[in-house]
């Protein structure tokens, strides 16, 4: 991102996007629409089976978007305060407390959530909630900067976001031409999206807590729009998983912004594909879920039968969350011994591979 800070730029939700209608981008937006038109078949039919993978995409969703902010737990305690089952110990657990709340919210209350900045305030606050030190629902006070830290500890600015006193019109001004672009319904909201997102990433609205609030406002927007494959594969952890490539396109396509002239272009790309890949998970995990003829063992085989390279026990039981983990590991010891896979690495490095 770069280091240029000028009067608040205008936002264009009307005219700006028919440059994105690239051909890459037009090929996602049609696999994401033929996806979309499946999406409700396998949501009726299979109520049951979807169960267990929106129970395990609340944890993973909430576990990734605070990993990306440098906030952990153990994945026992991840486990148990998504559930409900422990309370907060420390403030990483607090905050990942609090995205599980906004989560949970966002899932049950999507329809009836407008896009205000009041209500963005709201949901912020919650993100807050178990802290207690009114940390949230309120904009910045003090300018901020996106900066990294380099060798020997020198931080280099690599962008400056609005500033403290541009903030409250700006985040009116994005919010008001959304809604107004989005009730139009003449430009594709899969690109308004995340246009949008890129846009409150660049303002950079709240002290803390924006990047995680910019994944759940992604969330929101696109269940609004019907796309709710986000319940059942976690946006967030596929996010995670290219957060290299997340940070390139977010640096490219903010580029010049304060002038109004940077290209959303690549951080569309990026955002669209990465719900390519989440309806592509969604079903492939279906298929698998309702093919009676297999077994909870025969499942995993078919998994790592049609898995390129390594596969480790825990994304396995990522892949397959219905599965215990205990018939996840007899499974892997009997297909080490019957030759199917190798296992390489040791300790949190072991992995399999399957055998040629």
């Amino acid at each position: 991102m770069e280091e240029i800070a000028h009067k608040m730029r205008p936002f264009d939700y009307f005219s700006a996007p028919a440059s994105l209608l690239t051909p890459a981008v037009v090929q996602l937006l049609a696999q994401i629409h033929e996806h979309k038109g499946r999406q409700q078949l396998f949501v009726e039919a299979n109520r049951d089976e979807l169960a267990s993978l929106l129970d395990a995409a609340k944890i993973q969703s909430t576990g990734a978007s605070n990993r990306i902010e440098g906030i952990f737990t153990t994945d026992k305690r991840l486990e148990e305060l998504v559930r409900q089952k422990a309370e907060p110990r420390s403030r990483s657990e607090q905050e990942i407390a609090g995205y599980r709340d906004v989560l949970q919210t966002i899932h049950e209350s999507y329809d009836y959530i407008p896009l205000k900045p009041e209500v963005i305030l709201q949901l912020h606050r919650d993100l807050y909630a178990f802290i207690g030190s009114g940390e949230g629902g309120h904009y910045k006070a003090a300018d901020n900067v996106i900066a990294e830290v380099v060798g020997g500890g020198t931080e280099i600015v690599r962008f400056r976001p609005a500033s403290a006193f541009e903030t409250p019109d700006a985040m009116r001004e994005i919010c008001d031409r959304l809604n107004a672009a989005w009730d139009e319904n003449r430009i594709d909201r899969l690109i308004l999206i995340p246009m949008f997102v890129l846009d409150f990433l660049c303002i950079h609205p709240f002290p803390d807590g924006n990047g995680r609030m910019s994944r759940l406002l992604s969330l929101l927007l696109f269940y609004r729009a019907g796309y709710i494959v986000g319940k059942y594969i976690s946006f967030e952890m596929l996010i995670e998983k290219s957060k290299e490539t997340y940070y390139e396109t977010l640096q490219t396509s903010s580029f010049r912004w304060h002038e109004g002239q940077n290209d959303y272009a690549p951080f569309v790309e990026y955002y669209l594909g990465v719900l390519v890949k989440a309806y592509g998970e969604f079903e492939s995990r279906i298929a698998l879920l309702t093919d009676g003829k297999l077994s909870k063992p025969d499942r995993i085989k078919k998994i790592i039968g049609s898995h390129l390279g390594k596969i480790s026990k825990k994304e396995l039981m990522e892949l397959c969350p219905d599965i215990a983990k205990i018939t996840v590991e007899r499974t892997l010891s009997e297909l080490v011994k019957s030759g199917f896979i190798k296992k390489v690495g040791g300790g949190p490095a072991t992995a399999y591979i399957k055998m040629s």
